[in-house]
């Protein structure tokens, strides 16, 4: 019997591909090396997306498509997408054909559309995995013709959604926070036994998040809070001086290359509320205080919720975020050793640190039915 070719489609922003990778990792671990029963796995892309980097340096076929934006707003541009979805279905399913896919996992955006219409059209079996608590219209399409649908977030809308959680790299979903703790502090210059703050705002920073936590810098670290602070690599005038003596440090990066090791060395976390974050901090149990992006359709938020009423973090709005609110919330918190640990336990009871194996399952399932 031919070796199961499993095609993916999550190309775009990171958002897409990381889910993607973890599961193409999930089941490339089902197989020894060598097996030459092991399942192909191909993933498309297109030109412009982060793909073209991430999926080849992870070790997997990457197979580009045209891509197939769709304008959240009625604009001319939107008569133009009836031809490209056409032209891009048309190359999708020559593609398909090609790698004589099995099944068709999707994760949404402008990849994943034009691959489940290829998909229906050569009958082959369609898995769709949503990200956010509200789905984006790839994934609404995709659902209607998929064999199963996986959702991260409990209650999400999307039809006959399983929840499954959030597919994550096994570098965070295997963390041991605390025996990591003494050498993620080391790595980073912070003291080995303070309380520490995490603050990040996706890979680019967030300027709302900047502002507060830097102007709460001298309340925090005079009361023995240290802080991790990725101001995003753009954002070189983030600074904070030099604290005084006896003060507790300040650190500022640019960007967190270790992630792992980040999460290791905090005990809270303060941070946008993008799907793969509130995964990966519930799936290591540390807590957060998370605010939402303040734009879009609200998807932000809903990802929080599920996390945030469990127990296991804080929500506040963009606008509310101020140094007076780090001051009086966060900081009664970071300085309250049984609080946090509480916080801790209710954030790892929300996370789904085995959802690649489970989204695993599934895709096996669908692409053998018919074997």
């Amino acid at each position: 019997m031919s070796p199961l070719s499993i095609v993916l489609a999550g190309g775009g922003t990171g958002g897409h591909i990381e889910p993607m990778l973890a599961l193409a990792a999930a089941l490339s671990r089902r197989t020894a090396p060598g097996d030459d029963t092991a399942p192909r796995i191909t993933c498309l892309g297109t030109a412009r997306g982060m793909e073209t980097r991430l999926v080849p340096a992870r070790g997997y076929d990457l197979r580009l498509i045209p891509p197939v934006p769709l304008p959240r707003k009625p604009t001319l541009d939107l008569l133009r997408v009836p031809g490209r979805v056409r032209r891009s279905v048309a190359d999708t399913r020559a593609l398909l054909d090609e790698l004589a896919a099995d099944v068709v996992v999707g994760f949404g955006g402008y990849v994943a559309l034009p691959a489940y219409l290829a998909a229906r059209r050569a009958s082959v079996p369609v898995v769709v995995h949503e990200q956010n608590a509200l789905p984006g219209l790839a994934n609404r399409i995709g659902a209607r013709i998929a064999a199963r649908v996986a959702v991260t977030v409990p209650g999400t809308p999307l039809h006959r959604g399983e929840h499954v959680g959030m597919p994550l790299r096994t570098a965070i979903s295997g963390l041991d926070r605390a025996a990591r703790r003494a050498e993620a502090r080391e790595t980073f210059g912070l003291d080995a036994d303070r309380p520490t703050l995490l603050v990040f705002g996706g890979s680019q920073g967030a300027a709302s998040l900047n502002r507060a936590a830097t102007a709460a810098a001298d309340a925090l670290t005079a009361a023995g809070v240290q802080v991790l602070h990725a101001r995003g690599p753009k954002n070189t005038d983030v600074t904070v001086p030099p604290r005084p003596a006896g003060a507790a440090p300040y650190v500022v990066v640019d960007y967190l290359e270790r992630m792992d090791l980040a999460y290791a060395a905090a005990d809270l976390a303060l941070c946008r509320s993008g799907a793969v974050t509130v995964a990966e901090l519930s799936a290591v149990g540390l807590p957060a205080a998370f605010v939402p992006l303040p734009i879009g359709n609200g998807e932000q938020r809903r990802n929080a919720l599920p996390v945030v009423e469990a127990g296991g973090g804080l929500l506040v709005e963009d606008a509310d975020l101020s140094p007076p609110w780090i001051e009086a919330t966060l900081l009664p918190l970071l300085t309250d050793p049984a609080a946090l640990s509480g916080y801790a336990a209710h954030a790892a009871a929300a996370g789904v640190p085995d959802a690649d194996e489970r989204l695993a399952d599934i895709v096996l399932e669908v692409a053998t039915g018919d074997r």
